[in-house]
């Protein structure tokens, strides 16, 4: 029977992978596991007494080289470059916030809702993707978005391969764990400050796995990388939950089936409510005041149409391949544990029904099933796959495969033209060549994707991804109107003075406006096409002068 990690475990259970370790034995893995608690999490040794060559060791020691091999499968997807539209408007707000040396607080970017209240509620994860677009130099700065994309989904899967082999105390089930789960990941995975987000979720759950096991340092890092968190995204609020439930978790002990509770030492619980406290008291601190960190719950209570109508927040789709994906690691999980009859801790078993729960709700929680569900499927999975052996290690053997990942890795990145096309693909840029050429109306209808490129462009857009605002002033309740043909749909962008529509091409909203006489169009291509209003200041541009291009070079 699997059962938890006590807390009169050892705080100098601190050994690296491949290093000897005195470890207390983890009921759930082999006595003779040497793999350790800390796996791949640890990034400096435990004593400063370790050789050069204890250090080389654990570099490429057995768990290592299975996180290179993770690396590898996340290079593998990230290389496609999955672009979100709301990347590029990301970017141009912190390129704004160093350029001005100020905080926005009021719209800039549209002309729908220019002057409408609007504050940055991510600054600080806006930043960093300004400053990797910015320094591509020769590279480009698409290479380097792709490249940081691919680095900062490495560090997060790597990070939940940590959080699942110290909880299992089986790097192996760990490894196996985080590149399952990668699979569900990946279709979120994108340069959004969310990332960031999902990395301090991941962090939090390992301080909160490792102060389980006895080790308290990681829980005083918790209120400095909060005050971090709620500067950088609104999932700030999760961690905050995750920590008060293993607080309330240990309130006191019981055992119930297959449900187990542990209670806290006094002194055990005395800091985690100081590290709690702490990590609330710093959420005013933002350049917002206490804005940033009730803006979650504007968005679960006064955003009812965002929810609604963008795809992230519908509910898991069952079928397609990620839903079916996800509801097999489900089952799975239901058919060990009804023939084994594994024990679980109260918070991992309500994190990972919750992030189930969560995830059928709306398919961007998938980005918290994969850490709460991670832990609990290395754990089971630890039963039957055997320990990790320092002394069967081939170090050797294991270097040779980084290696052979690594250079690999540096062969297959995409070009620059390759990955210029990817984003031609998706994005209007051969329509804006057309509109900087061209003396056509601004007072233009944008396609919601197509937004935060426009931003980032410096065109004013009718609409983007930031959803908040436009639902407060009413366009994107409008918006949703005509997108869906609704009835009065060609009144309503009449309303608006609307002369210029800059729309994917193949949608039905190019087809209903193409069939009215309003409307002609004078630019397409694969990705995009321009139409303008024969009456308005674009009327002398004729049908005769439209352009169709195959394919658009940036």
């Amino acid at each position: 029977m699997l059962l938890c990690p006590r807390h009169s475990m050892s705080e100098q259970n601190l050994a690296l992978p491949g290093l000897e370790s005195a470890a207390v034995a983890d009921p759930i893995t082999e006595p003779n596991d040497q793999s350790g608690p800390s796996a791949v999490v640890a990034a400096a040794p435990a004593s400063a007494s370790l050789t050069w060559l204890e250090l080389l060791k654990w570099a490429v020691s057995f768990p290592a080289m299975l996180g290179m091999l993770l690396v590898g499968r996340i290079f593998y997807e990230g290389r496609g470059f999955n672009v979100d539209p709301d990347m590029w408007w990301h970017i141009k707000v912190g390129g704004d916030i160093l350029r001005t040396h100020h905080w926005p607080t009021f719209d800039p970017y549209s002309w729908t809702a220019a002057g409408t209240p609007w504050i940055a509620y991510e600054w600080l994860g806006e930043i960093p993707l300004y400053l990797v677009h910015s320094i591509g130099g020769r590279l480009g700065g698409v290479v380097a978005l792709d490249l940081f994309l691919i680095v900062l989904s490495s560090v997060i899967m790597l990070a939940v391969y940590g959080l699942a082999a110290t909880r299992s105390r089986n790097s192996k089930a760990g490894f196996i764990s985080a590149l399952f789960l990668a699979s569900l990941a990946f279709g979120n995975f994108s340069l959004r400050p969310q990332m960031f987000g999902f990395l301090f979720l991941v962090l939090t759950l390992l301080a909160m796995e490792k102060f389980r096991q006895g080790v308290t340092w990681p829980l005083w890092a918790l209120p400095p990388m909060f005050l971090l968190w709620v500067n950088t995204h609104g999932s700030f609020i999760i961690g905050i939950g995750v920590i008060t439930l293993y607080l309330l978790a240990g309130v006191f002990s019981f055992r119930k089936g297959s449900v187990e509770a542990i209670a806290w030492t006094r002194s055990q619980r005395i800091k985690l409510e100081t590290a709690l406290l702490l990590c609330v008291a710093v959420l005013p601190i933002t350049p917002y005041g206490t804005q940033l960190a009730v803006y979650p719950f504007d968005m679960a209570i006064s955003q009812p149409i965002n929810v609604a109508n963008i795809s992230e927040w519908k509910p898991m789709p069952f079928d397609i391949v990620g839903g079916k994906m996800f509801l097999a690691f489900i089952v799975i999980f239901f058919v060990l544990q009804m023939f084994f009859r594994f024990t679980w801790r109260l918070e991992e078993l309500v994190l990972a029904l919750g992030g189930s729960v969560m995830a059928c709700i709306h398919v961007r929680f998938v980005l918290l099933f994969v850490p709460f569900f991670a832990p609990v499927l290395a754990a089971a999975l630890a039963r039957f796959i055997p320990a990790y052996k320092r002394h069967k290690d081939l170090f050797l053997a294991n270097a040779v495969i980084m290696a052979g990942v690594l250079v690999a890795m540096v062969h297959y990145f995409p070009s620059r033209a390759d990955l210029d096309k990817r984003v031609a693909k998706d994005y209007p840029v051969g329509a804006l060549e057309y509109l900087r050429t061209h003396d056509i109306s601004r007072r233009m209808l944008n396609d919601y994707g197509f937004g935060g490129y426009l931003v980032l462009s410096g065109e004013k857009t009718f609409i983007d991804g930031r959803g908040d605002l436009y639902e407060r002033n009413g366009v994107l309740g409008d918006f949703v109107h005509f997108a869906n043909l609704k009835p009065g749909s060609l009144q309503v962008i009449r309303r608006y003075g609307v002369e210029t529509c800059l729309l994917q091409h193949d949608t039905a909203l190019v087809t209903a406006l193409l069939a009215s006489p309003e409307w002609e169009e004078v630019y397409h291509d694969g990705t995009s096409a321009i139409l303008v209003r024969r009456s308005g200041p674009a009327a002398n541009a004729s049908p005769a002068k439209a352009r169709t291009l195959d394919s658009v070079s940036p």
